[in-house]
């Protein structure tokens, strides 16, 4: 399954109100593990950005003077995000931007007529009810290093989303089988074992051990009933 971890920085709160995305940062996962590719670009918005926004992000109006619009990135983006199942934290927000900007377009798509959406914020309630669920809450939850992000960034964002996302889905956020590499996140490697290495002894118990194990189990059969181990016992 192919999917993509997707976040965007905008102008404001409410593409209702015009704001408009200015910032998209994607990676790409592929059968749960990171392939490598990512697609990132800074859009300008043909608008100013609200100076509360960029005290989140950091990303002013002159950085983006010279940056293409959407229109000339959409093309590029959509056919990245074409088909896969999008992994976004508060989905509903960065859709609705997404399919603003592609509303003004030829011709209009909407997002989830393409793609599939997995909110990670609501599986996030779901696990843990009552607890703050903010990326940065679950990047200390579940250990991810994010002392990189002072300010926000899509790209960083989306990075950052996806090792979350993965622990929060299972715990385990990728695997090599290279003999010098190590288990993403934990700093386990796999090592293989040698062929020559010494056998491991089996130690088996005695007759006396034997006799009071069952003189045990006996005990325990007459004071509780049938026990598992005398199921299993052949």
């Amino acid at each position: 399954m192919r999917q993509i971890v997707l976040d965007t920085e905008t102008t404001g709160i409410d593409p209702s109100d015009g704001h408009r995305v200015i910032e998209i940062g994607c990676v790409e996962l592929m059968e749960r593990q990171l392939t490598g590719h990512h697609y990132h670009v800074y859009i300008n918005p043909e608008r100013e950005v609200e100076a509360e926004a960029i005290t989140i992000h950091g990303i002013t109006n002159e950085f983006l003077a010279d940056k293409p619009v959407f229109a000339e990135v959409a093309d590029e983006f959509f056919e990245f995000i074409r088909g896969a199942e999008l992994v976004i934290h508060n989905a509903a927000f960065d859709v609705g931007f997404m399919d603003a900007e592609f509303a003004r377009l030829k011709p209009k798509r909407k997002t989830t007529e393409h793609c599939g959406v997995i909110d990670s914020l609501a599986i996030a309630r779901k696990k843990h009810p009552g607890q703050k669920n903010s990326l940065d809450a679950l990047c200390k939850r579940y250990g991810v290093d994010n002392s990189s992000r002072e300010l926000h960034g899509a790209l960083l964002d989306a990075e950052i989303l996806a090792d979350v996302y993965l622990l929060l889905t299972g715990g385990q956020t990728a695997l090599s089988l290279d003999a010098n590499s190590d288990l993403a996140g934990g700093g386990v490697g796999v090592r293989r074992v040698a062929q020559d290495r010494l056998s491991l002894p089996v130690i088996t118990a005695s007759d006396e051990e034997a006799a009071a194990h069952d003189e045990f189990m006996a005990v325990l059969a007459d004071k509780a009933g049938d026990t598992v181990w005398s199921r299993l016992k052949p």
